[in-house]
Order: structure tokens, then sequence, then C-alpha cells
């Protein structure tokens, strides 16, 4: 993630990459390479820190950045639970203005932005439900990597990548205050590393409901999300990455129209993105938020607290 983050920012043009660090050794690196994190978070010459680390680091290395006067993005998820993030804000709070943006950067695909556009429209209504199933496979090289071990990742696939579907469901839907789930890990066996979750959430007040399945053990790499809406529905498939073992992004609109006639319903709209833009879009909201010394409003402290409020109550 360091390496498509510092290859992004190249692209953009609006920043230098001053340090980078790693604990690895780093082969032909770019630019100046730190002997720390600290000497990085430290450097009164930098203005912004980019934090892309296993999990159990992002917390710390955000309230540290923070209270050394930094603006701070940083890789989800924001923190192992609500609890952590809680501390984070506080700094962020008292940092007199910085800005703190978390990479969810499946809110800036193309047909994410489209989708977020017709339910804000109101021209198809109001959500009804929503339905969102993401899964990849793993080998047993998984078991030696940090992701295997409970202590560093602070949880499984749910934690991995689960958790962008919940922020999908929350950027579109609002928010839910009640959680039912399952979490197994029937094939993999590592305690506190789940292999699959299933969820069910609901917003008391709207009665939105929307279901969730993450999984490692999908034997198939898969990206489906259908929004069900009064006057008709938004099926996406596929996600457009840069392993492009998603497939291409494949938008469906259909909107509940009477018959033609011929007695047959109208054809659905379908839009298909075969680029990824989604990297460059994210550091471009994160810099205009700098400059413009406006919130932000994708990926905000606001919103992963919302969202790790609800992973706690799905893992509880």
């Amino acid at each position: 993630m360091g390496q498509i983050r510092a290859k992004t920012l190249a692209e953009s043009n609006r920043a230098e990459i001053a340090t980078i660090y790693d604990v690895n050794p780093i082969v032909n690196p770019p630019t100046k390479v730190a002997q720390s994190a600290s000497e990085i978070i430290n450097d009164p010459s930098i203005d912004a820190v980019f934090t892309c680390t296993p999990n159990y680091l992002i917390p710390e290395l955000c309230i540290k950045s923070l209270r050394a006067g930094k603006h701070v993005f940083s890789e989800k998820p924001p923190a192992l639970n609500a609890k952590q993030l809680v501390e984070v804000i506080k700094a962020e709070k008292e940092s007199n203005g910085l800005k703190l943006m978390y990479g969810f950067n499946h809110r800036h695909h193309e047909s994410i932005i489209r989708m977020k556009e017709i339910v804000g429209s109101g021209d198809m209504g109001r959500i009804l439900w929503m339905r969102g199933r993401y899964g990849k496979e793993v080998d047993e090289s998984f078991l030696n990597g940090w992701r295997a071990d409970p202590q560093l990742s602070g949880g499984g696939i749910f934690l991995d990548q689960g958790i962008h579907m919940l922020d999908l469901f929350l950027h579109l839907g609002g928010d839910f205050d009640q959680a039912h789930s399952f979490v197994s890990n029937l094939y993999w066996k590592i305690e506190g590393v789940e292999d699959n979750v299933f969820a069910i959430y609901k917003n008391s007040l709207s009665g939105v409901c929307a279901s969730l399945h993450s999984t490692m053990t999908q034997w198939r790499y898969l990206f489906s999300l259908e929004v069900f809406l009064e006057k008709g529905a938004l099926i996406l498939n596929g996600l457009k990455t840069s392993s492009g073992v998603y497939g291409d992004e494949v938008l469906t609109i259909k909107k509940n129209l009477p018959k033609d006639k011929s007695g047959q319903f109208e054809q659905d709209e379908t839009f298909t993105y075969k680029s990824d833009s989604s990297w460059l879009s994210e550091i471009n909201h994160f810099f205009d938020c700098i400059e413009k010394e406006v919130p932000i409003n994708y990926g905000s402290s606001s919103d992963a607290l919302k969202l790790m409020r609800l992973v706690d109550k799905t893992y509880k």
C-alpha cells in the first residue's frame, strides 16, 4: 500500500515525497529513507504523513503524527476497535485543524460515485434494503503473514476486506443501530482470525436492512453490491483493481417502469467502468481539504467511528 500511495502521490504532482520508512530494507529507494517512523513524524519540514502499516500500529502512529503537527492520511482499519479510535479523535480535536483521513478507497470508484449520486438525488426513491458480498481466496502463504496474527491484525477477513463493504453500506444508506452476525473460522482455524462473516444490519428508524457476507473461502474473487430502492435497483458486479482479479465494474440501473407497447419491460441501463481512478481521486480529496481548509467529506474520523462501532457489534 505504501508503494501504491507513493506512486499516486507522484502522479498527482501535488506533493513531494520527502522521506519513507519500512521495517524491511528498501531496494532502490526513490527518495530519502528514514531510520524509524519517529524520524519522519518529528521532522519539522514534513507537512503530512501517510501511515501504511499493519493494523495494530495505526492508532499510535496517527496520534503521534497529529501531536507533531502533521496532517495524516491513514490506511484502514482506523483502529482495532472503537475505543482505540476515540483516543485518535481526541488527538485530532486537539490538533488545531489538522486533517485526518482514512483510506476507504472504494468510495472513490466511479461506479460507487454514480450510485451515490442516484441515491442522493431521490429520483429512485428511498433505499429499502442492501446486499453486499465480498470474497477472495487465500493459500497457505497467508499463514506466514501478519494478517494471520490476531495481535497484529485485530481480526480476519472482515476487518481486512469486509470493512470496505460495511463502509459502503454506511456511505449509501446512513447509519445502523442493530447488528446480528455469525463469525467463523471453519477452514483456516486460526483463533481470532475469522475466514467468514455473515452479518445483517438494521436502522430502527428507517427500517433499512443490509446483508453482508465477507469471506476468504470464496475460491474465486467476487465483489457484488446491490441496492434496492422504491423505484428500482442499483446492481454493481466487479471492482476495478490493480490486480484485475475482480474484473471490470459493471453497474446496472434497473428502474420500475411500465411495460412498452410490446408488453415487455424496458431494458435496464448498464455501464461498464474499465479503469480505476480511485487512488488519485482519494489523494486529491485529501489535498483539497488541506488547501481549502474544509472538512474531510469521505473517510473522516466521524465516518470511521460510526464504522468501528458497527465492527465492534459484529464481532461481539
